[in-house]
This record gives structure tokens, sequence and C-alpha cells, in this order.
């Protein structure tokens, strides 16, 4: 008797995902991402030629990453590693204002400002231009494969590298002097480390804005993730009228609306969904809040008319208020001012008043003092006890300066500076917006005892700043 051959059946535990053609839709909240999508291209694009005086001896970018000097140039503030304190402040007040607009406007950032939605509406336009609106274009992708095809996709993939090109290339204007990296441009003179940022830029804004596009913002994002626990119920949402759409149906001019929703099933905020959900199933964690949804079915409202809003910006509460009947004005309002806003403004406040605070109060003269470990100390001919310190004098004005050390805890003492040049301990000389490294000897006929601390003061000659630094003066070995 012959065996049957077992049948195996695949067993497929996720989904496909589906390819999102995003329809263009005309409205005031598309309108507003236009915009929006031009002020802040502009604003990546042309910021790095804006020019800002610092004086003769520092860059006159406005906004620059010096790594190779390891500074960082905002228009009038000035960062150096030392201070990575202001970094720190910079990065938590960038989250905290992102929380802070979360709890009142949801993911309004992600719908109208997030890079990855700016660049994708900007691929998906060119991608409209040369291919055609929505069912054209998905008509082309899954069709076979045509001269039409073809030269389409070749114009597309070509202009959606040279947009990855271009914002490559504007990237790395902000860590080199843009119009002296214009010019090697122009010239081929090129460093290959540029090359390679420019290319690897360009080749993952190319497949982040070409190809992943909602991907990103739904499984990437870490942001899509936790935004929920930034919700209240009275946080701004994208929310679907189920009270006056339902039941929803296809609709004939001139038949009734009487016993049936205003929702005529058109599907036309789903053909519009740059992440291809369907708002009417409730909130969902893909939303960006983009508000095109909005302005597809108010359109439709108004060709039907009926009022528009069946589709809105909303709040659970204002929702569940109009569910229970309450119609008075004086509740059908966003309170701007909770206990979870209240918060997220103060720590705001807080943040700013002390970043404020550090700029104002910014050293312009920083010493620091290493004692040599090795030896710690060495006996000269005639008993003088003589230490040696590594100093180090960071000079963040913008002129070339010059200073004197002095020290303190010490009856009697003779100190010298070996560098280059005629450096003495009443006249050191160090660049602007430098550091300044030196060698001192610390030498004092004391009795050997227990190391002594000292304190050495630098003082700028000309403008009186002054910074000090406590270390030791070891005279004797422990035991």
């Amino acid at each position: 008797m012959s065996q049957q051959p077992e049948q195996t059946s695949k067993v497929q535990f996720f989904k496909k995902t589906e390819r999102v053609y995003p329809k263009r839709v005309s409205g005031k909240f598309r309108n507003a991402k236009w915009i929006l999508m031009v002020i802040t291209l502009g604003i990546y694009y042309l910021v790095p030629f804006l020019r800002w005086d610092r004086g003769p001896n520092a860059p006159d970018q406005a906004v620059l990453i010096d790594l190779e000097r390891g500074r960082a140039y905002w228009f009038w503030f000035e960062i150096w590693p030392q201070e990575v304190y202001i970094l720190t402040g910079i990065l938590i007040f960038a989250a905290i204002a992102l929380f802070f607009v979360t709890s009142l406007f949801g993911r309004i950032w992600c719908g109208f400002l997030c890079f990855q939605t700016v660049w994708t509406d900007l691929f998906v336009w060119v991608e409209r231009i040369v291919q055609g609106d929505r069912n054209k274009r998905k008509k082309l992708i899954e069709g076979p494969w045509t001269f039409e095809k073809l030269y389409k996709l070749a114009i597309t993939h070509f202009l959606w590298l040279v947009i990855g090109w271009c914002t490559a290339g504007s990237f790395v204007l902000y860590f080199n002097d843009a119009p002296t990296l214009v010019n090697d441009f122009l010239h081929f003179d090129v460093s290959p480390g540029i090359l390679m940022v420019i290319g690897g830029l360009t080749f993952s804004t190319y497949l982040m804005a070409g190809f992943a596009r909602e991907q990103v913002c739904t499984f990437m994002c870490p942001y899509a993730r936790f935004q929920s626990a930034m919700f209240d119920k009275d946080t701004l949402i994208i929310g679907y009228d189920q009270e006056r759409g339902e039941p929803r149906g296809k609709h004939k001019k001139g038949d009734s609306w009487e016993n049936r929703g205003h929702c005529i099933d058109c599907t036309a905020c789903v053909q519009v969904c740059p992440t291809g959900i369907d708002i009417r199933k409730g909130l969902q964690m893909e939303c960006i809040a983009c508000g095109l949804c909005v302005d597809a079915c108010d359109d439709i409202m108004t060709k039907l008319d009926l009022p528009t809003g069946l589709i809105r910006y909303d709040t659970e509460n204002l929702a569940q208020q109009r569910a229970d009947g309450i119609k008075d004005p004086k509740y059908n309002k966003i309170p701007l001012l909770r206990p979870r806003t209240f918060i997220y403004g103060i720590v705001l406040v807080w943040i700013v008043g002390l970043m404020i605070y550090a700029q104002l109060n910014r050293p312009l003269l920083d010493l620091t003092v290493l004692h040599d470990r090795n030896p710690l100390f060495v006996k000269l001919s005639d008993g003088t006890i003589r230490n040696g310190y590594e100093i180090k004098i960071l000079n963040k004005t913008h002129e070339h300066q010059n200073y004197k050390i002095s020290v303190e805890g010490l009856d009697s003492y003779e100190m010298t500076i070996n560098a280059a040049g005629d450096v003495t301990p009443d006249d050191i000389y160090v660049e602007a917006d430098s550091v300044g490294h030196f060698k001192l000897f610390l030498s004092s006929k004391i009795e050997p005892d227990a190391p002594r601390p000292i304190i050495f003061t630098l003082e700028d000659i000309d403008a009186g700043n002054k910074d000090s630094y406590e270390t030791m003066f070891v005279s004797r070995r422990k035991k």
C-alpha cells in the first residue's frame, strides 16, 4: 500500500504590508502642510549660507558645528566641549517641548514638521508630477513592464536621488564653511570623507522618503510607541463623528438622509491618508494627525450640501459631550491649562531660565592644572623642592590674549614655564578661540611635610577676567 505524500501548508504569522498610494487632496490642512514644507526646507537648505560677525578670529557662519576645533556656533551662542551641559539643556528642552505640544495638540509634530513627513511629502509630490495621481500610480506600479513604466520610474528615482544628494550636501555644509565647500565642489576638490558622508546620507534619504515612508512612522519611530502616555481626554486628535456618520452607506442624489448617517462610505479619507489607515475605525497608532482626511471628508460634505466636520480635530471629552447631548458652548472648548500641561510649562520655563543664566554667566577663561605623577616632586641640589604641572588655558574670546599666573599657599616660590618662545608667568600668550598648553615648574625652599593645598590664579592682563584652580604642592613621599 503506497503512502500518500504529506501536504504541508504555509502558515503566515504576519500580514503582508500593502503599498500606500496617497491621493492628492486640497484644503486648509493640505495648504498648511505645503506652506510649512516650503518654510522648513528653505530653512534647512539656506541657513548654512547665513553669515554672523563674531570678530576677526572666529568663523562667520551663523550656524556651524566645527568638529575640527571642537566648537558649535549658533548665531550668538557658542558651545565648547567643556560646556556640554548647554547641549544637554537643549536636548532636554526639545524633549519636554515635544511632550508639551503633544499633550495639547496630539501628533501635530508628526503630521506637519517631522523630517520624515516633510521629505516624504516632497518625494510623493515628485512621484505625482511624473506618474500621475493615485489611480495612475497604482496602475503603473502594479501593471506589466512597459516603456512608459520604465522611463517614468527612471525619472522619478533620478529626481529622488537629486533631492537626496541636495539634502546630504546641505547637511555637510553645517559642519564646514558653506561657501568654501561649495567652491570645492565646483572645482572637484572635495575630501573622500565628505563624499562618503554625502553618499551615505543620499542613500538613506532616498530609502526613507522613497520606500520606507509610513513604515518609519509605524515601526521605526519610538515616538509613535510612547505618545499615548502623553495623551489625555483633552488632547487634540483626529476623530470621526460616529453619532453623525453611522450607519454609513452609498448615497444617490435626491435620496433622503433619514435613518442613515452622513458617511457615504466613499473611502476618500482612506485614499488620502499617508499611512493608509481608516480613521473611521477610531484613533490608531499609525495616525500622524496630518488632517488630510479632514480636508477630503469636508470636500465630500460640501458637495453633498452637508455640514463639514464629520471627520475633524477633536478630543475624547468633546466627543463624549456631544454623545451626551451637551451643546453648551462654554463646555465645548479645549482646556489648555491642565495639570499635565501646567507641569510641562513650568519645566520648560525652568530649563530656559537655567540656560539663559548659564549663557549670561558663561566664563570666557578656563584654567586646568594637572600635577605631574611621575615624579611627584624633585629635590634639587640646593635643597629646593620642585613640582611640575601641565596647565591648559582656554581662551574663549575671539581676540588674542596675554595672561599672568600666580600662586597662593606658598610663602616663597619660584615659577618658570617651559614653552617655545619668550613665555613667562607674567606674560602667557594664547591665541583667540583656542587652548594653550604649557609646562609649569614651581619651586620652593620648604621643609618636607604633608602635601600643601595651593591655588593657581590666572588673570587676563587686559580685560581682567580671572579663573582659579586648586591643587597640591608635594614635598615628601607618603610613608
